[in-house]
């Protein structure tokens, strides 16, 4: 008898390069560069399906991390590509930035590398170290240390939980509020439709100050 195994959701090719960049706020240039390569350069991130570029859960925890970091220094993308190198032959892994090693003590083998190619000064690099280890809170794993949910826009102020958060096991990965499970793309077109933050509160059971927080990750269409 054949036996198949389960593919873990978190490694299945879920988004196009367009949705993860909207998800993340990046220009599409800039992550199809990292996923895909450019000109004569290979990719940064290792993207779960080249043929059809798609990108995994896992890749956009990748993603996520060292967008925080290009946002704040503006390192040129070979420079990128030279620190990523040096973080797989130092793990022994295709993704450093989305494992538990890296969280506990790849940080500070990053922030070297990164500062040495940048010629950081001190204070730099200790703006670089929080910079991730921000972007590491904001990644929850599970017991074994692998990521499974991204916090993309935490509910700030709200006394209960509202956080819009990316989850491989609800609504197919796309953009929730945690604790609700409400597609954020569905309460962002009711609202533009003309219906009012206190309708949307009323229908689904939950605080205006969270339908808010939604609206954030879904900005209107131009």
């Amino acid at each position: 008898m054949k036996v198949i195994l389960k593919q873990d959701v978190r490694e299945i090719p879920a988004y196009t390069i367009a949705e993860a960049a909207g998800y993340l706020r990046l220009p599409k240039s800039t992550l199809r560069a990292w996923m895909l390569g450019q000109q004569r350069f290979r990719s940064v991130i290792d993207i779960a399906d080249r043929q059809e570029k798609r990108l995994s859960f896992i890749n956009l925890v990748e993603v996520f991390v060292l967008a925080g970091i290009r946002r704040e220094h503006s390192i040129p993308l070979p420079k990128v590509r030279k620190a990523m190198e040096y973080l797989r032959r130092t793990f022994k892994t295709r993704r450093p930035l989305a494992e538990e090693q890296f969280e506990t003590d790849g940080v500070e083998l990053f922030v070297e590398k990164f500062g040495a190619l940048i010629g950081a000064t001190q204070d730099g690099q200790l703006q670089m170290r929080e910079i991730i280890r921000d972007r590491l809170k904001h990644v929850l794993r599970d017991p074994k240390g692998v990521p499974e949910k991204i916090v993309l826009f935490p509910a700030r102020g709200i006394s209960v939980k509202g956080d819009v958060v990316i989850d491989p096991r609800l609504s197919f990965g796309r953009p929730v509020l945690d604790g609700y499970g409400l597609r954020t793309a569905i309460l962002a077109e009711r609202f533009y439709a003309g219906e009012t933050l206190e309708d949307l509160a009323k229908d689904y059971g939950v605080p205006s100050e969270a339908i808010q927080n939604a609206l954030r990750c879904e900005p209107r269409a131009a």
